[in-house]
C-alpha cells in the first residue's frame, strides 16, 4: 500500500486542514502526530525511502523503543500539508535506545520532524502507559481565545478548569479529569517537554501560558473534538468578560455533582470549590 493511501494518513491530513480552517495554525504554527499501529506499518513499508540516519530526538523516550510515528514537519505550514503532504509530513522510526530516530517517509528536501518532537513523544509515552495503548495522537495549536486567557487568569489548573467547565455544559463531560497549565516556558526543548508530560499523567490537555494547547486523544475525531471543546468555551468566557468582569448567574457546584452523575464521569472535588 502506499503511504498516503492509508486511512490513517487520510485523517491526519483532513486534521491538519480542519486546524488551519479553525485560524488555530498561523504561519508554521502547530503540530501533529500520531502513534503507528504495528498493521498499519506493515501494510506501507514497501513505500518507505531506504534506511536514513539515526538523528537524536533531545530526550529519551524508553517506552517508545520501536515505533513509528506520523509527525508535522519543523517550519512547515498546516495550510500547505493537504497540497504538499511529503514536503510537510513524514513517518519516523524510534531505535531501540529510546534516544534517536529516523526518516522512513516523506519530510523530503531534508526537512526534519516538528522542533517540538521532545514534547509530542514524552507525551505520548506518558499517555500510552496512562491509556494502556488506548491513545496515539497528540495535537498542538494556538487557538486564540483560550491564549488569551492565559493574560487573564491565574495560570493554575483548578482555576482554568472551572472557568472553562462553567462556560458549557458539555465541558465536564468532554474533559472530566480538568486541564492542566504550564507557566510560560521557552518551547520545543526538554524542561518543557518535562513540565507538560508530568501533567499529561493526570490530563488529557494542557495549557502552555501564551503559546497554545496540548491535547491528547485516542484517535483524530476525539482529539480534534477535545481542542474545539476547550477553545469553544475559551471564545465564550472571553465574551463574558468583555461584556462584565463578572456573572450574574453560573452552574454551582452541586450542578456538577449532579451532571457528573447523571453522566456517570467522576470529577475531582479540587475543582468545586466554592467562590
Amino acid at each position: 500500500m502506499k503511504v498516503l493511501e492509508a486511512e490513517f494518513v487520510r485523517e491526519f491530513i483532513r486534521m491538519c486542514d480542519d486546524g488551519w480552517k479553525q485560524g488555530w495554525h498561523e504561519r508554521n504554527g502547530g503540530n501533529l502526530s500520531y502513534r503507528i499501529r504495528k498493521e498499519e506499518i506493515d501494510a506501507m513499508k514497501e513505500d518507505f525511502n531506504p534506511a536514513g540516519a539515526w538523528l537524536e530526538i533531545g530526550t529519551s523516550v524508553p517506552g517508545l523503543r520501536g515505533e513509528y510515528f506520523l509527525v508535522t514537519g519543523s517550519g512547515k505550514h498546516f495550510r500547505n500539508v493537504a497540497g504538499k503532504p511529503e514536503e510537510s509530513i513524514g513517518i519516523i522510526e524510534i531505535d531501540d535506545s529510546g534516544e534517536h530516530y529516523r526518516i522512513c517517509w516523506g519530510l523530503q528536501d531534508q526537512a526534519r520532524p516538528t522542533s517540538e518532537l521532545p514534547t509530542h513523544l514524552m507525551n505520548h509515552e506518558v499517555k500510552k502507559t496512562a491509556t494502556g495503548g488506548a491513545h496515539r495522537v497528540i495535537y498542538h495549536a494556538h487557538p486564540a481565545n483560550l491564549i488569551a486567557l492565559t493574560f487573564l487568569l491565574p495560570l493554575k489548573d483548578e482555576v482554568f478548569t472551572r472557568e472553562l467547565w462553567e462556560m458549557a455544559t458539555e465541558c465536564p463531560v468532554v474533559f472530566p479529569a480538568g486541564i492542566g497549565v504550564v507557566g510560560w516556558m521557552v518551547p520545543g526543548g526538554r524542561e518543557i517537554a518535562v513540565a507538560t508530560s508530568k501533567l499529561m499523567e493526570q490530563y488529557d490537555a494542557v495549557v502552555w501560558a501564551h503559546h497554545g494547547l496540548f491535547a491528547s486523544g485516542e484517535d483524530f475525531d476525539n482529539t480534534f473534538g477535545l481542542m474545539h471543546t476547550i477553545e469553544k468555551s475559551a471564545e465564550i468566557l472571553v465574551k463574558v468578560l468583555s461584556v462584565r468582569p463578572d456573572k450574574l448567574q453560573t452552574i454551582q457546584p452541586q450542578d456538577f455533582r449532579n451532571l457528573a452523575a447523571e453522566f456517570k464521569v467522576t470529577l475531582p472535588e479540587k475543582f468545586l470549590y466554592e467562590k
